[in-house]
C-alpha cells in the first residue's frame, strides 16, 4: 500500500533571534488523516515552529512544502489559502459580536453593501451544526459562552475557510475541564476521520496518547525523535523531551508532620455557606482535590485574606490572626501562588528580579525598601538555587516560559521567609521537565518544615504530592484520604459516591496527633464579618 503524500512539509528548517538559535534542522511532516504530536518542553522550539508552518515568521534556511510544491516566502495569507489553519491557546474571537459575525468575520455575506443576515445565520447554523454544537443559536453573544462552547466555535471558524487541509491545534484544552476536554479530543478524532491532517501541541501526555498517530519531538530547538506514537510510553517520551531519564517525578513522601503550620476552624465565606476546617503541619503537604465549582481555588483565597469571610478561626505557627487582607497573612507567614500567574500573579512589565523582590517591599528600611544591592543579591541568590533559565535577571519576566515565571513566584514568596506556601494548580501550562523540577522543589520546601497546600486538578499530581488530601464537594469538605488512596476513592468523594472511600480513610489515615484540639473553640482568633484588604500586597492576591 502506497504511503500517503504530506499535505506539508518543513525540510531542515531553521531560525535564529539574533545570537540565540531558536530552530536547528527540524523536519515536519503533516500526513492527510493523521495527528502529529508536536512535544518539547517550553523552550524547545514548538512555538517558533508552529509560527514558521502558518507563515507567521520567516525561516532563516530549509524548504517549506504544500502539495509537493516548494513555496519561496509563505505568509498567513497564502498558507490559509493554502488550507493550512490553527487554533490557537488565545482565541481570536471577538467577544461582544455574535456567534454567526465571528464564523464570518471580513466574509459577511451581504447585498448592495448590507449585511444578508438571513444567510449569515444559515450559513452559521450549518458550521456550528457540523462541531456538533446544534444547540447553540447563531445569533448568541460570544462573551457569554463556556470556554469549550468558544473553543468549539473557534473550530467551526476554521472550518468554514475553504479547502481546509491542515489544521494546528496549540493547547487546545488548558481552560477546559476534563469533560470539556474528552468533548473536544471526540471531535478532533471525527476531523481525522475526514482526512484532515492536524499538528496537535500539548503539556498533557496523556492527551498524546488519546488521540495522535504520530510524534515529532524537540529538544533544544533540534529534532530529537519522530516515529509513531504507538512506539512509545510515557517514560521514553519523557525521556525524548528533556534528554534523561526522570525515574520518580514525584518526590518521596516519607514524611511526617510536625506542629500545626497553619490552623483553620469554622471558616465560612457567607451566612448560608457551609464552615470548613482544615489543618497543615510543619513538613507536611496537603492536597485539596475536588471537581471544577467545589470552591477550592475560593477557599484558598479566603485563607489568604483576599475573599471575605463571615467566619472563623485562623493560626498560623500556633498564633491566631486575623486575616484582614494578604499584606496581613503574608506578615504572618503564609504565601499564594495562584492559578492565572499571568493575570494575578506576575507584573509583566517589570524585570524578573523586581518581579521577585516586590512582596519584600515593605521589609528591612526606613521607608519600606531594601537597598537595591541586597535586594538584588538576595532575589539573584534565590533565582539561581531555583534554577531559573533566563539570560539575565533584567530582562522582562513576560519572556520566560510558564516554568520560569512560576519559579519567579517562588522566588518572590521565598523572599518573604513563609511558613506557609499555598500552591493553585501550580503546574498549570508547564512542560514535564519543568513540573518535575517544581515537584522536587516543593518536596524540598516541605523537607525543610514548611506547611505546603497544594490545589490541583490533576489527580495524579495530587496523589504524588501529597501526604493527606482533602476533598471539598459543593464548598463543603466530603471527606479526608491519605496520600496513598486512588484516583477512584478522590472521585468517589468528590461527585458524592464517598462511602468506599471513607473506608479507606478508617483504615490509613493516622490517629490524631498528640494534643490535637477536639473541637474548633479557642483555637484562635475570630474572624470579623467585612475584612479590610488594604490591596498592599503583590499580584498574587
Amino acid at each position: 500500500m502506497k504511503a500517503k503524500e504530506p499535505v506539508v512539509e518543513l525540510r531542515d528548517v531553521s531560525k535564529a533571534f539574533g545570537p540565540v538559535q531558536a530552530l536547528t534542522d527540524v523536519s515536519l511532516r503533516l500526513i492527510p488523516g493523521q495527528v502529529n504530536c508536536l512535544a518539547g518542553e517550553n523552550g524547545a522550539g514548538k512555538s517558533t515552529l508552529i509560527r514558521v508552518l502558518t507563515g507567521a515568521l520567516r525561516r532563516d534556511s530549509g524548504s517549506y512544502v504544500i502539495d509537493g510544491r516548494s513555496v519561496t516566502s509563505p505568509t498567513p495569507a497564502s498558507v490559509r489559502a493554502a488550507g493550512v489553519q490553527a487554533v490557537y491557546q488565545e482565541l481570536s474571537l471577538l467577544p461582544h459580536l455574535s456567534v454567526a459575525e465571528n464564523l464570518f468575520m471580513g466574509r459577511l455575506p451581504a447585498r448592495t453593501g448590507v449585511i444578508a443576515r438571513g444567510r449569515l445565520r444559515a450559513r452559521a447554523r450549518e458550521a456550528l451544526d457540523e462541531v456538533g454544537l446544534t444547540d447553540l443559536s447563531p445569533d448568541a453573544i460570544v462573551e457569554r459562552l463556556p470556554a469549550a462552547t468558544r473553543q468549539l466555535v473557534e473550530i467551526a471558524k476554521v472550518l468554514t475557510a475553504d479547502s481546509v487541509k491542515v489544521v494546528v491545534f496549540d493547547e487546545p484544552t488548558t481552560a477546559l475541564t476534563e469533560a470539556e476536554s474528552a468533548r473536544l479530543l471526540e471531535y478532533i478524532l471525527r476531523l481525522r476521520e475526514r482526512g484532515i491532517a492536524m499538528l496537535y501541541v500539548t503539556h498533557r501526555l496523556e492527551e498524546m496518547f488519546e488521540i495522535g498517530d504520530w510524534v515529532t519531538v524537540l529538544r533544544d530547538g533540534s529534532l530529537s525523535e519522530a516515529g509513531p506514537i504507538s512506539d512509545y510510553d510515557e517514560d521514553r517520551l519523557i525521556t525524548a523531551m528533556v534528554g534523561r531519564e526522570i525515574s520518580s517525578l514525584y518526590p518521596e513522601t516519607h514524611r511526617h508532620a510536625g506542629t500545626p503550620a497553619l490552623r483553620v476552624r469554622g471558616l465560612r465565606r457567607s451566612q448560608d455557606s457551609p464552615s470548613i476546617d482544615l489543618e497543615v503541619g510543619t513538613g507536611e503537604i496537603l492536597g485539596i482535590g475536588g471537581l471544577l465549582g467545589s470552591g477550592r481555588s475560593e477557599l484558598l483565597l479566603s485563607i489568604f485574606g483576599a475573599d471575605p469571610i463571615v467566619a472563623g478561626e485562623l493560626e498560623v505557627a500556633g498564633k491566631p490572626v486575623k486575616p484582614s487582607g494578604p499584606r496581613t497573612m503574608m506578615n504572618a507567614g503564609v504565601g499564594l501562588l495562584t492559578e492565572d500567574r499571568k493575570v494575578l500573579g506576575l507584573l509583566p512589565e517589570l524585570s524578573i528580579r523586581e518581579n521577585v523582590t516586590i512582596a519584600s517591599l515593605r521589609s528591612g528600611s526606613r521607608h519600606g525598601l531594601l537597598p537595591a544591592r541586597e535586594q538584588a543579591e538576595e532575589a539573584d541568590r534565590l533565582l539561581d538555587s531555583l534554577r531559573l533559565r533566563a539570560g539575565s535577571y533584567d530582562q522582562p519576566v513576560s519572556t520566560l516560559s510558564g516554568g520560569n515565571q512560576q519559579k519567579v513566584l517562588l522566588a518572590r514568596w521565598l523572599l518573604t521567609k513563609p511558613k506557609v506556601l499555598i500552591f493553585d494548580e501550580p503546574t498549570k501550562g508547564i512542560d514535564v521537565g519543568a513540573k518535575g523540577e517544581l515537584y522536587t522543589v516543593i518536596g524540598d520546601l516541605a523537607a525543610k518544615g514548611l506547611g505546603i497546600i497544594v490545589v490541583s486538578s490533576y489527580l495524579p499530581e495530587l496523589l504524588g504530592l501529597a501526604d493527606r488530601i482533602l476533598v471539598l464537594r459543593d464548598g463543603r469538605v466530603a471527606g479526608e484520604l491519605p496520600g496513598t488512596a486512588t484516583e477512584e476513592d478522590v472521585l468517589r468523594l468528590a461527585s458524592g459516591g464517598g462511602r468506599a472511600a471513607e473506608s479507606v480513610l478508617q483504615e490509613e489515615i493516622p490517629a490524631p496527633r498528640e494534643g490535637a484540639p477536639a473541637s474548633s473553640e479557642g483555637a484562635g482568633a475570630t474572624i470579623p464579618p467585612t475584612p479590610d484588604d488594604p490591596g498592599e500586597v503583590s499580584r498574587d492576591a
